[in-house]
This record gives C-alpha cells, structure tokens and sequence, in this order.
C-alpha cells in the first residue's frame, strides 16, 4: 500500500477494530492511528502502540490532528494514516473532513478503505488523489461508501457532507 490517508468507514461498532487490523495484517499493510494517549499508556500500551496507535492527549485545547498529521506525512515517507471519518460508531450527520486536508496538503492520494459486514468483505475500494474540488471529491466517496454496510447499520449515515 502506498502512503496515502486511509478512510476507515462505515465506523459502527467496536468490532471494527479488530477487523480492520486483521486485514492491514493480512495484507501487509503498516498503518498508524490516532487513539486516545491513556489507551498508549500503562500495562495494555505496549499492545496499542505495536498495532499502530498514536498517542493524543485530548484534553489540551491547542492539539490540531490535521496539523500534526500533515506534519508526520512530511516526515515518514511510507505512512498510512488510518482516519475514522464519521469520528465515532454513532450515527453523526456529517464526517469530519480533516483526512480531506491531510491529503490535499501533504500531497498524498486518500485510500477508501472499508469493512461490509453484510457482504463479509474488507478491502480498499479505491485510491485517488484529491483534486482540490472538495464538493465533487466528497460526492465521488459519498458514492463509493454509499451501499457499504457496518456492523450496525442504523449507525450509519451514507449522507456524509
């Protein structure tokens, strides 16, 4: 897999995880993602940090991820950065855009990858780089996400900008 920010959707359930790892393992992919730091910390960090995760301390007010994400693509070469959109496994009106900046400002392609528990099927559907367009990029993932289903389907909204 080529270094790219990696779309991690639909994102309903906690099962997601585990699956999803399963996958990257499957296929060799090395990825990275962003996890709460008190999950990277004592006696279970060892085993989050080893499947990828990045430490953030959420409670100070001046962490910007997009930056800081923006800043780590600078500096590894072959990074995967895994991106749960929808920000939670609850039903949200709209994703969070960030992954699109990430990859529009550090010049990386943005990867769809996803989990269909309905079709038992995990994968990437596809590797693009953002045009600067952000409407019509946002319709064209909108589309390739759009009959995917998650673990618990009620959770997700395919209506995601």
């Amino acid at each position: 897999m080529l270094r790219s920010v990696m779309i991690a959707a639909p994102h309903t359930s906690n099962w997601d995880f585990p699956f999803a790892m399963a996958t990257f393992w499957h296929k060799g992919v090395d990825v990275k993602y962003f996890i709460k730091d008190s999950y990277t910390k004592g006696i279970i960090g060892p085993f989050f940090k080893w499947t990828g995760a990045i430490g953030v301390d959420k409670s100070k007010k001046h962490n910007n991820l997009t930056d800081y994400a923006i800043d780590l693509f600078n500096k590894q070469e072959g990074l995967v950065l895994i991106v749960p959109a929808e920000g939670t496994r609850k039903k949200v009106d709209k994703w969070r855009t960030g992954f699109y900046r990430i990859a529009l400002e550090s010049k990386v392609p943005i990867s769809l990858g996803f989990l269909d528990f309905e079709k038992k099927e995990a994968g990437v559907a596809d590797v693009f780089m953002p045009t600067g367009d952000f409407e019509k990029d946002m319709k064209y993932i909108q589309e390739v996400y759009r009959p995917i289903k998650g673990k618990i389907p009620e959770n997700y909204n395919t209506e995601i900008f």
